[in-house]
């Protein structure tokens, strides 16, 4: 075996014919990244429930900033509980085969760029399941300058909540180290409560919960997303201008209704929505 191993990413995200990272890891362009920050939960949970993906989403988190949107590029680490054998194995095998240093939550801090979100499986342990504390979690902030899910725990969480550029999603927290676990992959298909994410997913961290939407979905997640904003700003102006009833809004439009947004858009639309297509 081999962490982070690129052959394995490339073959398990095989839908996405974008950009990658050296490692094999899916590239979701800047530009979704920074659109997808005013994507809400149920828009893009809805596109992804229609193409039969129902397990992407885990709600119930604690979270450091619940006013903050979590964005980012999935990096992903699973842990196990330890079996002495294999995790002596894999700690050799990692430190003199592959050069890495430290204990295992390190191993995988040091894969992150930015833009990254670390999304890590602990088995929901808290007792020493604390993946980060004050030191990790700034190094994780320094590096990406997004945050960590952390199913599972952390600590030092009074010093955690005032690092800069970083989000947390956790389970909870204690004041013991990790302990017991064995990190038994980097960049793998990784469980999230009844959620999976795979390396290069984009994270929608909210304070609905969090949402891994697959890298070749993530665009139309937002155009998707930004079709309804658009539509909603249309139909609030209608409101108030006492044009249309809330009932003829929130229900299929008729072809009038239609008719009157086509032209509205004319002169209406702004600036981040005019790439929109609407004759699809």
């Amino acid at each position: 075996m081999r962490f982070d191993n690129q052959e394995e990413i490339i073959q398990l995200t095989s839908l996405w014919q974008g950009e990658r990272f050296s490692n094999g890891r899916p590239r979701v362009p800047d530009d979704i990244i920074r659109r997808m920050e005013k994507v809400k939960t149920e828009e893009a949970w809805g596109v992804l429930w229609s193409k039969g993906y129902r397990y992407q989403f885990e709600p119930n988190w604690r979270i450091m900033h619940p006013d903050i949107v979590l964005v980012g590029r999935a990096v992903t680490g699973v842990f196990v509980p330890m079996r002495p054998d294999l995790h002596n194995y894999l700690m050799e095998y990692g430190h003199t085969q592959e050069g890495r240093i430290g204990q295992m939550n390190s191993w995988v801090i040091e894969t992150l760029v930015k833009d990254d979100v670390i999304v890590i499986d602990l088995f929901e342990k808290i007792y020493q399941g604390t993946f980060s504390g004050g030191n990790l979690s700034t190094a994780i902030a320094t590096r990406t300058r997004r945050g960590q899910v952390i199913y599972g725990g952390i600590r030092d969480v009074q010093q955690i909540q005032g690092i800069e550029n970083l989000q947390t999603f956790y389970k909870g927290n204690d004041p013991t180290g990790i302990g017991d676990v064995t990190l038994v992959g980097i960049n793998v298909p990784c469980r999230i409560g009844n959620a999976i994410c795979m390396p290069g997913d984009v994270v929608l961290g909210t304070i609905a919960g969090v949402l891994f939407i697959p890298p070749h979905l993530a665009e139309e997640c937002v155009i998707s997303s930004e079709r309804i904003r658009f539509r909603e700003l249309f139909g609030l102006q209608r409101l108030r201008e006492g044009k249309y009833t809330s009932a003829q809004m929130d229900t299929k439009w008729t072809p009038e209704i239609e008719a009157d947004f086509a032209e509205w858009r004319k002169t209406n639309t702004l600036d981040e929505f005019k790439h929109l297509k609407w004759d699809e």
